[in-house]
């Protein structure tokens, strides 16, 4: 029987903030001490201690695979590089993001996004943390209805996010993809806008929403990606969806909380003051009370940043905790095993001191295993493996 004792911590539970001790017993918080200080414990001298990040969106993988154009690296090497990072940065659950679709544009197509995923499964219990998939999918081509089933077979499948590729619908201005497929295709600003032309016709007569709401209704998390007006929102909750995943304007991230949609922003949009792309700012939403989490998006240190942020301006550090840890879990029905410190939870647990507004993490454990362990003074850093980590919607390993 696994017993360990945390002491002399800055604990972030969902509604307080104290100095105190977690008693750790076979993976599971079975105490929480305030304003105790117990000389046998592990002394984490005075360090945050909150639990573990939940990411529920990561780009971090297509960019540990693909980190430049025709540089093309295996994924197993790529999803280990990506498995420590997350650690180091306080992530204990991430979701990484493959888009399935027929991208001709990225030579990508479903039948390599699902080889990949398959790899995937066969590679998470190799591994650190928790990890998951987020199907970004495209509802707007015939070709999502020949693998559906794939996909539905897929372990560590556990969100799908509509994913609309229609050029200039969503996050991109019709003009600004004119742009980007210049830049990326060497062509000229006709060949790149009738070759968007032909894709937008032809993009707008189909929707698939409905046979792939049925497909994965009941197994995944549905949600919807980049929403930028009223009518994408009630399209998303019509098909489904209870995500709002990165709105793009006000308009949208209010109607997703009219209709009772969880709103997801990026964490990196939040850390920087604002949308890297000129969309809506997470600021901005929060001051409305419109945010009720944040994800890496494509940079992990931003998620515990931003926790560090939102505490030096003032808010609470249980609020700001609560948006990376206890309601990414709340909306992935994960509550009743992660995302806070309660007693009965699993020991997914994370200790970090501030540094010039960093959040510098110095150990991380999953399951009460210590998986992750900085010693900044003398500048050693241990890793040990996990083996079968994963759960859904509240059950055991």
């Amino acid at each position: 029987m696994q017993r360990f004792l945390l002491t002399n911590a800055q604990v972030v539970t969902p509604t307080e903030h104290f100095t105190g001790s977690v008693y750790i017993e076979d993976g599971r918080i079975s105490a929480i001490h305030k304003d105790r200080h117990y000389p046998e414990g592990i002394d984490l001298r005075g360090a945050w201690l909150i639990p573990g990040c939940i990411d529920i969106h990561s780009d971090y993988l297509e960019k540990e695979l693909y980190p430049r154009p025709g540089s093309v690296f295996p994924l197993p090497f790529g999803l280990h590089y990506l498995d420590v990072r997350a650690a180091a940065c306080g992530i204990t659950t991430v979701f990484s993001a493959i888009s399935f679709s027929d991208n001709v544009h990225k030579n990508r197509n479903f039948s390599e996004a699902i080889r990949m995923a398959t790899q995937f499964d066969q590679l998470r219990p190799t591994l650190l943390l928790r990890h998951y998939l987020h199907a970004r999918i495209d509802p707007n081509t015939h070709s999502v209805l020949d693998h559906l089933m794939e996909m539905n077979q897929l372990e560590s499948l556990y969100m799908v996010v509509y994913n609309e590729n229609i050029p200039g619908e969503r996050q991109f201005s019709f003009n600004q993809q004119i742009e980007m497929r210049m830049k990326e295709n060497g062509c000229t600003w006709e060949a790149a806008r009738d070759q968007l032309l032909s894709k937008f016709q032809l993009a707008r007569e189909i929707n698939h929403r409905l046979p792939i709401q049925m497909a994965f209704e009941g197994k995944c998390i549905l949600g919807s990606h980049d929403d930028t007006t009223v009518n994408h929102v009630i399209e998303a909750k019509d098909a489904g969806a209870v995500l709002s995943e990165m709105p793009t304007t006000l308009q949208a991230a209010r109607k997703a909380k009219e209709l009772g949609l969880w709103v997801c922003m990026g964490a990196p949009n939040y850390y920087k003051g604002g949308s890297h792309c000129g969309n809506l700012s997470c600021e901005e939403a929060m001051e409305e009370d419109l945010v009720d989490m944040l994800c890496s998006d494509y940079h992990f240190p931003t998620m515990l940043g931003s926790v560090v942020k939102m505490m030096e301006e003032g808010i609470h550090p249980s609020k700001a905790v609560n948006m990376v840890s206890l309601h990414p879990a709340q909306l992935l029905q994960f509550e009743q095993e992660v995302g806070s410190i309660s007693i009965g939870k699993r020991a997914d647990l994370v200790a970090f001191r501030t540094e010039r507004a960093i959040a510098s993490v110095s150990n991380v454990w999953v399951d009460g295993v210590e998986r992750y362990a900085a010693h900044y003074g003398a500048k050693t850093v241990s890793l040990s493996k996990a083996t079968g980590i994963n759960y859904k919607r509240g059950t055991g390993a």
